[in-house]
């Protein structure tokens, strides 16, 4: 498990950090096709200066999301990892959209939402553009969906959106922020 001191700072033991490294090295060299021209060890070395991601990617991983590097962003020296799972994290379904819709629903209120978990982690949801992006990478969500941020103008009036794959095609779909399903989760992202 995770240490983390009073202040919050989260960090792993180093065998964790050590299985971690070596869990995402496979995955990145199992699935060249997500980040050509990418050289593992860049990332690497970029992983070990900033040991606070490691911790959020350990996060990823521990929830199922099974997270893997889809970019490299030249402009700020980032690499970005998406959850790459092919379905839906399974530890973060059956939640509503944010905090908001958590309250709002009177009874059979689900455990947690989307927003604050991924704050939790030190992720961010995927935006409806990211997730076109990773559904070019592969098949994912052919039997579950994943909530995606909504824009203010539809979270303002009570609703939220979510994504799937369907029919070879991605879907968007619109749904109140307050439900919530046992086979739709989220996907993040996070830049290190």
């Amino acid at each position: 498990m995770p240490k983390s001191d009073s202040n919050s700072i989260k960090e792993l033991l180093p065998e964790q950090r050590e299985e971690l490294l070596q869990t995402l090295k496979a995955r990145f060299e199992k699935n060249m096709n997500r980040h050509q021209g990418l050289e593992w060890a860049n990332i690497q070395a970029k992983l070990e200066a900033h040991t606070e991601k490691l911790w959020s990617l350990h996060e990823m991983e521990r929830t199922g999301g099974e997270p893997d590097v889809v970019d490299y962003d030249v402009q700020t020296g980032e690499y970005i990892f998406y959850d790459c799972s092919a379905e839906s994290p399974k530890g973060r379904r059956s939640v509503c959209y944010d905090r908001e819709a958590l309250e709002s629903r009177k009874e059979h209120k689900p455990q947690n939402n989307a927003i604050e978990m991924a704050a939790a982690i030190g992720i961010e949801l995927l935006t409806e553009e990211q997730y076109r992006e990773l559904q070019k990478l592969g098949n994912f969500d052919l039997k579950t969906s994943s909530w995606v941020k909504t824009p203010a103008s539809i979270r303002k009036l009570g609703g939220a959106i979510f994504c799937d794959r369907r029919y070879d095609t991605v879907f968007v779909y619109h749904n109140g922020a307050e439900s919530y399903y046992a086979a739709r989760g989220f996907r993040g992202s996070l830049r290190v």
